[in-house]
């Protein structure tokens, strides 16, 4: 596998290959053509046969892609074919939505540690996990190595916990919180503001 920097719009795309794969094999299917894949994901034939070949040539001109074959490479490249345990801070609606989602598990991401400052909600079982009070976050995290974080607290709060999780050892933040946040280079994080998004779409009604 290649080590050379690849665009991060590149690397966006590829869970969503992932998903259509998966939808793929469990219809049944055992190869598929980069023209099929773009029609499941909206992206051209030519696009896709680009992406993939970034990583390396995974499949045959003629023959296409095999999909165990692609799916398994594409968990590699995301490095997703191991389970990363993920720490969710704010167990308000969107925390504790996140804590009961199904999905993470079979996608590579199991939420493990839940935190929270409210007394009202510390001590509680939400799913299986026990909210802890978010004083004790950083040790805990730390002790237990997790790199994942999700933080789901009001905006007001979000840097400050951003920076305990950086404290804590955690590399990839994902940001439900209404704010950019500072955080070392060496960290990562993605934002998701349905509202914002529904700004983008409301463009083109």
């Amino acid at each position: 596998m290649t080590t050379k920097k690849i665009p991060d719009i590149i690397i966006g795309r590829l869970p969503l290959y992932l998903r259509a794969l998966a939808r793929m094999e469990a219809e049944g299917a055992i190869v598929t053509s980069s023209k099929a894949l773009g029609d499941w994901v909206g992206i051209s034939a030519a696009q896709i046969r680009k992406d993939i070949s970034q990583f390396g040539e995974f499949g045959k001109q003629g023959t296409g892609y095999n999909i165990k074959f692609l799916s398994e490479k594409l968990k590699e490249i995301l490095k997703i074919d191991r389970v990363w345990d993920v720490a969710i801070v704010g167990m308000g609606d969107i925390g504790r939505g996140l804590s009961h989602y199904e999905g993470f598990l079979e996608r590579g991401f199991r939420a493990t540690l839940a935190f929270d400052n409210n007394p009202e909600v510390i001590g509680s079982t939400i799913r299986n996990l026990t909210v802890q009070d978010i004083s004790e976050m950083v040790s805990t995290i730390s002790k237990k190595e997790i790199k994942v974080a999700i933080i789901a607290v009001p905006a007001d709060n979000a840097q400050e916990v951003a920076e305990k999780l950086v404290k804590a050892g955690i590399k990839s933040i994902l940001n439900y919180a209404t704010i950019i946040i500072n955080v070392p280079e060496d960290v990562r994080v993605q934002y998701i503001d349905p509202a914002a998004h529904l700004q983008w779409m409301t463009y083109y009604l």
